[in-house]
């Protein structure tokens, strides 16, 4: 089958969607398709990666955040058996939609997230575009994938879907020896270690670090390590100082896909206090594999990945006291909590193996060709 397969970012100067847009062509590839990636040229001086697959790198006449406009995406469209829309995709969703009905193409959308803002002309912009666009996607699609039912339905709930889920690489991803972490990372040997993997922007601002740092004001024998970097680093910064607990957080930065294991295994939990909607939430199965538990909100999406009282917690969002009380269990129950990172291991291994989500995309590109045959 010739596949396009159609995103606004790609790795390696871009995450989250871009990272399981290129798991999902790695895995086609993998399993005898022929598959294109189409998306925006990276920029200047950027290391383009060595993948199984061709990437068709687009230039574009304008960026308006992360949504390229590329002229040239709907005819270059022409000639493929499958097109596989990452959505969202500002402007590239309306020109996919057109070429996909122009030259007659089966049309498979994974449905990642909704665009979301707090305030400004951006949130006003972004009401507009889910009020027109998303159905219309939805509506074109011979199939539509989401990666969490719970969190789609949640949205739409009388529009069919497939689930294929976010994958984690179990080989990379797996439990490493806590205290080799610890002395590899410079961290101490002894206490207990949350972890917060993260952007920390304004786009991400939903994640909820504050919520973390406030309950650490309570938790004075807890230390909190952030992974991750944005344009709100400072400001967290100060937050952490102006509560009394700077000298037990680190603001460690970004870190390489290849790093972060070695954090998630030197934590004894990691923390994704989100107080707005969290279609998935990669860190959770990425903690899950490397056999540590993880303390989440009970939101549409995460309530599905994390297992209450098996693989983690689940607290209510916006809720510091939930989030307080959650911590200082963990913190009170080792067997408790091994135990849960456990569970999640094996539930990484048996639902979000990358192996096993290439089985489920595959028979949800078939079934995009079926309906397709049929209208």
């Amino acid at each position: 089958m010739k596949i396009a397969a159609v995103t606004a970012t790609f790795p390696p100067y871009h995450g989250g969607v871009g990272n399981v847009a290129y798991h999902n062509a790695r895995l086609l590839s993998d399993r005898g398709h022929q598959v294109t990636v189409l998306t925006q040229e990276p920029p200047a001086g950027t290391t383009r990666p060595a993948v199984p697959f061709r990437i068709e790198y687009l230039r574009p006449l304008f960026t308006l955040g992360n949504a390229p406009l590329l002229p040239r995406l709907a005819m270059r469209l022409q000639g493929y058996d499958l097109i596989h829309l990452h959505y969202p995709f500002i402007f590239g969703t309306e020109m996919t939609l057109h070429a996909a009905r122009r030259y007659r193409i089966p049309l498979l959308v994974t449905y990642h997230n909704r665009l979301l803002a707090r305030a400004g002309l951006k949130k006003g912009l972004f009401s507009a575009y889910n009020l027109l666009v998303e159905p219309r996607a939805l509506r074109c699609a011979h199939r539509v994938v989401a990666v969490s039912q719970d969190h789609f339905h949640s949205l739409f709930p009388h529009v069919p879907c497939l689930e294929v889920p976010n994958g984690v690489d179990i080989d990379l991803f797996r439990p490493r020896p806590r205290t080799a972490c610890r002395r590899l990372l410079s961290l101490p040997d002894s206490g207990f270690l949350a972890l917060f993997v993260g952007t920390l922007d304004a786009a991400h601002a939903f994640k909820n670090l504050p919520a973390l740092l406030r309950a650490l004001q309570h938790l004075h024998s807890v230390h909190l390590i952030v992974v991750g970097e944005g344009s709100l680093r400072e400001q967290f910064m100060r937050q952490a100082a102006g509560l009394g607990i700077a000298g037990r957080v680190r603001f460690v930065g970004s870190r390489n896909h290849d790093q972060l294991p070695w954090y998630y295994s030197a934590a004894d939990i990691t923390v994704l206090p989100s107080n707005q909607t969290e279609s998935f939430g990669m860190v959770l199965i990425e903690s899950m594999a490397c056999g540590t538990p993880v303390i989440a909100t009970n939101l549409p999406g995460v309530r599905q990945v994390v297992k209450h009282r098996e693989t983690g917690l689940l607290i209510p969002p916006d809720d510091d006291a939930a989030l307080y009380g959650a911590l200082r269990w963990m913190a009170d129950h080792p067997r408790e909590r091994v135990a849960m990172g456990h569970q999640g291991r094996i539930t990484a291994e048996r639902q979000y193996a990358w192996a096993i989500v290439g089985q489920q995309l595959e028979g949800a590109c078939f079934e995009a060709l079926k309906w397709a045959s049929s209208a």
